[in-house]
């Protein structure tokens, strides 16, 4: 009898999906006048909120999609930025709160979304999940609001709901007595927050910028931000089948255009602008995933609810703007089973929508947290410029699956399964035109360059890092007081023959002459003096601190390096020569001095920083102008933190480099030259305390001990 009764809920079921998918049809058709929703940055009474409003607009609906480059006149995406560096979350412990006392949360449902969560704080740090997009967004701390995601788990709070509510749900759900499915209650966000404070206080949860709490209602349960009704803000919206005259249709157009899948908000009794330790940082995800292939809910309440996913267009469709001539509408399930699941339909996959909306919420949250920071000019969000944008999709179809009519796309795989996201706004798109793609559900870090062919040594040869695929290779940064600057992806050259490696900006990068820009190493020129095969790699470090690196050899003809120092049984320089069998002894790091003789600011802008050195023997190094982070930002000079100082030196800016290479010991000057925009602002100072830091070691070995010399000096006109 349990198998018979299961197939004849499922053969049922196909005849109610199939009435609910047209019911759904057909209520888009109505709305087809309703403008484009966005997730807005909205205030209601006193408070903020980020809304994820209802639309079935198609892909093109997205902010940037809808207004791509080059603009006529300054849209929506050119201004996205966080002008006064508000925070960011940098970690967070998510918490899922299931406000359930009815007990109508599916489990399978449950194990879907909890699944999802779980899954994400498995991957955290890993470039192809869309959270690793968010980590090029930074507040004045100059920290990327970084893609670590803890899951702290779930619970079910079965505290009832408030017996006096304050608003009014604008199409309750119809009941069904066979399956005792009916409308439950309508809270409005203040009873949200009343209950939150309870549960997180009862159960000594912690609150502050690292925590991330998920309220989850079951369906019948709806949310307002304001007294509900026909014309409220809702998680819900006023819509029928019977014939209703043209003020009613402006009624439920009105009501649609108002009502939201889910929104995010604060409760911030310490700090407004800030957070504080007491902060509560939240999100509501109210049931809005509709009853398609559900036989639980009525025959009415069965309906699709792709507006709340991605406009259902069919991003395997060619052109992909829109579905395909007498395609029909549908939502995607990647994690639908087999029907029937464990309640005799086919609807476990409803739980995919939801997962959507925890995750545009994450991204939006994090990148938002007060409402006060990354969004543009009309309060767009993240992945408000990218909204219905879902593409590329990795696997899965798009067409109806039996029982459930969804489709099977999925554009994420975490920890192994399948789930489909809103993708997130790559703001490098707007500064930068390749890579250049503006909306993204994962990142390419993928630095490369071509080796020259065998040459000789002595020859100068090229390499090319403008071959690498950077995806966040153009962000901003924040100064302590709150001031944005360009930021760009950095490079780090090592030439594998001992020399000082070359660190400097990565393709994209405007002029390196540019103040903040300064040194470039896009693409480098290197000269071998001996014969040998080296080993070159190119580190590459995008603007949300992703790292990674590509190596190749290069063949020099020439002459060996000089041979060891008797029984020191070391090795020749280059790569992949040390004596077999022998045991290296390290080189003693050779003897060097150094001081600057340049006697004002005027000459040293002008004419080069002259610095007298000596050492006693043949050496490779680098000299390093320091300038203090505090004087640095004075004059508006960015450049990379020196490392390895005296903690007692303070934190220093390296402003300019030269490199030094000898062939025997001796003294001599050389001329450090700033780059044109820095020296351009120190010649406008009155005075400046510099310091010279000179790292050198012996050239004929690779074993050799380093020898440090730091010297200063105060410059004035």
């Amino acid at each position: 009898m349990t198998i018979f009764s299961s197939l004849f809920q499922t053969t049922a079921l196909r005849s109610l999906a199939a009435r609910g998918i047209a019911l759904g049809v057909a209520l888009a058709a109505i709305l087809v006048g309703a403008a484009p929703a966005g997730a807005l940055v909205t205030k209601f009474g006193s408070a903020h909120y980020g809304v994820q409003q209802r639309n079935e607009e198609y892909v093109e609906d997205g902010f940037y999609l809808k207004n791509p480059l080059p603009w006529p006149e300054v849209k929506e995406p050119a201004t996205f930025a966080n002008i006064s560096g508000r925070p960011v979350i940098h970690g967070s412990n998510v918490y899922f709160i299931y406000w359930d006392p009815s007990d109508k949360y599916h489990g399978e449902w449950q194990e879907v979304i909890d699944r999802y969560q779980h899954d994400l704080g498995a991957e955290s740090g890993s470039l192809s999940s869309v959270m690793s997009v968010i980590t090029q967004y930074t507040d004045t701390t100059d920290t990327p609001a970084q893609f670590q995601t803890t899951f702290r788990g779930a619970y079910t709070d079965t505290h009832p709901y408030p017996t006096s509510s304050n608003c009014e749900d604008p199409k309750p759900l119809t009941t069904n007595k066979s399956s005792m499915t009916e409308a439950l209650t309508c809270v409005t966000d203040a009873q949200v927050q009343a209950e939150l404070q309870r549960f997180v206080s009862e159960h000594g949860l912690p609150t502050g910028m690292h925590s991330i709490f998920y309220l989850i209602t079951p369906p019948g349960a709806t949310v307002c931000l304001d007294a509900g009704g026909i014309g409220g803000h809702c998680s819900d919206f006023a819509h029928s089948e019977s014939p209703k005259s043209a003020e009613q249709e402006e009624e439920e157009e009105a009501s649609y255009k108002h009502s939201f899948c889910s929104y995010h908000g604060a409760i911030n009794p310490g700090e407004p602008v800030t957070g504080s330790a007491s902060s509560i940082v939240y999100g509501v995800i109210p049931w809005s995933a509709g009853g398609v292939a559900d036989g639980q809910f009525a025959e009415v309440d069965q309906t699709p609810a792709y507006d709340c996913q991605d406009g259902a267009f069919d991003p395997s469709s060619k052109p992909t703007i829109e579905l395909p001539e007498g395609g029909a509408a549908r939502q995607q399930e990647p994690n639908q089973v087999k029907c029937p699941s464990m309640d005799g339909y086919c609807d476990k996959g409803l739980a995919d929508l939801i997962v959507n909306q925890i995750s545009t919420e994450q991204q939006n949250i994090v990148t938002n947290p007060l409402l006060n920071a990354w969004q543009d000019a009309k309060g767009n969000e993240s992945t408000d410029e990218c909204r219905n944008f879902f593409a590329p999709f990795i696997s899965g179809s798009s067409g109806p699956q039996e029982g459930s009519l969804a489709g099977t796309l999925n554009n994420q795989f975490l920890n192994t399964h399948p789930y489909y996201v809103n993708d997130a706004f790559n703001l490098a798109a707007l500064r930068l035109n390749y890579p250049g793609v503006p909306c993204l559900h994962g990142v390419n870090l993928a630095p490369h360059f071509t080796a020259p062919n065998a040459v000789n040594s002595g020859d100068i040869v090229g390499f090319d890092g403008m071959e690498s695929n950077i995806s966040l290779n153009a962000a901003y940064r924040f100064t302590s007081a709150g001031a944005s600057e360009p930021n760009y992806a950095t490079f780090t050259w090592n030439f594998g023959d001992g020399s000082a490696p070359v660190v400097g900006f990565a393709p994209g990068a405007p002029a390196c002459e540019n103040p903040w820009l300064s040194p470039c190493a896009a693409s480098e020129f290197h000269s071998y003096q001996y014969g040998g095969t080296y080993t070159v790699t190119l580190t590459a470090t995008d603007v949300g601190g992703n790292t990674a690196s590509y190596s190749d050899t290069l063949t020099v003809a020439g002459p060996p390096p000089p041979a060891p120092l008797p029984g020191s049984g070391g090795s020749s320089g280059a790569a992949g020569s040390s004596g077999a069998g022998s045991s290296a002894k390290v080189v003693p790091a050779p003897s060097a001095a150094a001081a600057v003789i340049s006697r004002t600011l005027k000459l040293a802008t002008s004419k080069g920083l002259a610095v007298r050195y000596s050492v006693n023997e043949q050496v490779a190094g680098r000299f390093e102008v320091l300038l203090g982070s505090a004087a640095a930002r004075h004059l508006r000079i960015s450049a990379p933190v020196a490392t390895g100082l005296p903690a007692a030196d303070g934190q220093q800016r390296v402003i300019a480099r030269a490199v030094l290479v000898t062939t025997q010991g001796g003294t001599s000057t050389i001329h450090i030259f700033f780059p044109k925009g820095t020296a351009s602002r120190l010649a406008k100072a009155h005075s400046a305390y510099l310091m010279l830091r000179l790292i050198v070691r012996n050239a004929a070995s690779s074993s050799a001990t380093v020898a440090t010399v730091l010297t200063s000096a105060t410059l004035t006109h």
